[in-house]
């Protein structure tokens, strides 16, 4: 039987995400989500700063330094030493910050591309991971001209570049992730998880997907983002079985069971 799906738990320190935003209004309150998040199952908390949803406003970087790394720092202190904590952003100061502030994993929704340091920032850091998104311009544009002819292989090739560029800057633990929701649409979404062993063999890295309470669960149930967990643990169940070996999840007690569910069906 393939290793079980780990389970990465969102941890939004900002006031404007799509799902969850304004939620903690402390670092106390975050640090203590992050904690119940790892008591439930999750294998790494995902801490980030700034929302990368479409057309959210950029956060300057010591604004982003301010929210993430007082909450790094706790999470490491309370949490497990297997459990691994990883930053979400693009910012190469940023990615620097919170890795020595205790991060283990730089989560770049650009892979690299709007801030080329983040991969040296990453690759300096012994035992340090990146896990490279896939994004065509940037959270505020890249709905605007959305244009694919083949998503899985157009991804596919996309995030094989980066994956070189980030093997090139000396980093070692390398994952990609096709970012469901940014700069595609409902079609390419689903065109691309139904294709996930096709995509993860043009890849070459092991593959983390973040569908949970996405807008195209919304499309397909007319559900808003907070009423999105019995689709979501469908897309995470199918997620698994196309051979993800990370989900992203906001609802860490319910990805458990559909991980051990899900995971128990793949057989070598």
């Amino acid at each position: 039987m393939n290793q079980r799906c780990l389970i990465v738990g969102i941890l939004n320190v900002t006031p404007d995400s799509f799902s969850d935003g304004g939620r903690f209004d402390s670092v106390q309150a975050a640090i203590e989500a992050g904690v119940r998040m790892a008591e439930a199952g999750a294998d790494w908390i995902d801490v980030g700063g700034e929302s990368t949803r479409p057309g959210s406003v950029p956060v300057p970087e010591d604004d982003e330094k301010r929210r993430v790394v007082p909450v790094v720092e706790g999470l490491k202190a309370r949490l497990p030493a297997a459990a691994r904590i990883s930053i979400d952003t693009y910012k190469a100061g940023t990615a620097r910050a919170a890795l020595a502030a205790g991060a283990s994993i730089v989560n770049d929704v650009s892979g690299g591309r709007l801030q080329p340091a983040i991969l040296d920032a990453a690759a300096a850091v012994p035992g340090a991971a990146i896990v490279l998104g896939h994004m065509r311009g940037t959270p505020q544009t890249m709905m605007d001209a959305i244009a694919f002819g083949d998503v899985v292989t157009e991804v596919g090739d996309e995030l094989a570049e980066r994956v070189a560029a980030a093997r090139a800057a000396g980093c070692g633990e390398v994952w990609a992730d096709p970012c469901i929701g940014f700069g595609k649409r409902i079609e390419h979404n689903l065109a691309l998880l139904r294709a996930l062993p096709a995509l993860r063999a043009r890849v070459g890295v092991p593959l983390m997907l973040g569908v949970s309470r996405k807008s195209f669960i919304g499309q397909l149930t007319g559900k808003p983002a907070g009423e999105r967990q019995l689709g979501s643990a469908a897309a995470i169940a199918a997620t698994i079985l196309g051979g993800a070996a990370a989900v992203r999840v906001h609802d860490v007690g319910a990805a458990r069971d559909v991980v051990a569910v899900a995971s128990a069906l793949i057989h070598d």
